[in-house]
């Protein structure tokens, strides 16, 4: 299982281990955005685990302070009555980094500043920002993904989001992400990248903080994968695995039996973390060594 949570679209995403989405929540990061510095009460970005779940068996407003329940509840009546409170309520997942430097460790690390998936009061708005670094949910969904997820359970904290669409609505951004990738960077040549594929095909597309593109990727209508590309400034981020986790989305609502791709041998063991398969011998393609794969869909 691996969670992610997007930033810029306010949501958290839970995945089984064949990457299909299990839950889709909305969830409330920090007011003053993303950061890891101690004292900045921003939401710490990069790979993260589940190291503690506390509070299981607690009633939903049950009020959390370090960590251990209080024997209060809240309620809209005791919210008033005791103003400024940070509520931590009814389930917390505690957040360790895995990143030394970036969220792990000094004046950096994540588990020592406190972060967690917690409960809030049904008052507190989801979908926007407003909390002081952790990761707000509704009482009833931090149940329900408490008790979906084990320990160690990975979680990613991203700044960007994936929509999907038709090439009418997502050409523009998705071709500016094709030309940087494969026709400026890999030297692909321009008449090649384009074809008549794009205009029925299903697409993806990763935006920044700002909306700027940086990812793509397509679903033709017979199940091919093709034109996965991320910009190098955010390789390495979960962009490309948010994409495909997208495309394969796509694919399970189109109950395509079976999916297909011309990797790029570099890329090969990217696509068999997600269970795809090398079938033949790798080939040449727009000057590329690339191979066939394949993935049949449960």
């Amino acid at each position: 299982m691996r969670i992610r949570v997007s930033i810029p679209a306010q949501t958290l995403e839970l995945r089984g281990y064949d990457a299909a989405l299990l839950r889709r929540y909305a969830v409330s990061t920090a007011r003053n955005g993303a950061g890891e510095q101690q004292g900045s009460y921003r939401t710490p970005r990069g790979k993260h685990v589940v190291r503690a779940k506390i509070g299981a068996g607690q009633p939903e407003n049950a009020v959390f302070v370090r960590r251990r329940p209080t024997g209060e509840q809240w309620s809209p009546e005791f919210g008033a009555a005791n103003p400024g409170r940070d509520w931590i309520l009814t389930r917390i997942l505690w957040l360790s980094g895995k990143e030394p430097g970036f969220n792990r460790g000094g004046d950096v690390d994540t588990m020592r500043r406190y972060i967690y998936l917690h409960g809030s009061p049904d008052a507190v708005a989801m979908g926007m920002p407003g909390s002081i670094g952790c990761v707000r949910m509704r009482n009833c969904d931090i149940v329900e993904l408490f008790d979906l997820v084990p320990p160690y359970t990975a979680v990613d904290i991203v700044e960007f989001n994936v929509e999907s669409g038709d090439w009418a609505t997502l050409a523009r951004a998705a071709r500016a992400v094709r030309e940087a990738v494969f026709v400026r960077e890999q030297k692909v040549p321009i008449e090649l990248e384009w074809d008549e594929f794009d205009a029925g095909s299903r697409h993806v597309l990763a935006r920044d903080p700002s909306g700027d593109p940086i990812g793509t990727g397509r679903l033709l209508p017979d199940g091919h994968v093709g034109r996965m590309a991320v910009l190098p400034a955010w390789r390495g981020k979960g962009v490309g695995r948010a994409l495909l986790e997208a495309l394969l989305d796509a694919a399970r609502e189109r109950q395509m039996p079976l999916l297909a791709l011309h990797a790029q041998t570099a890329a090969a063991d990217f696509y068999t973390r997600f269970g795809f398969k090398p079938e033949g011998e790798p080939f040449m393609e727009a000057g590329i060594p690339h191979i066939v794969m394949t993935l049949r869909l449960a």
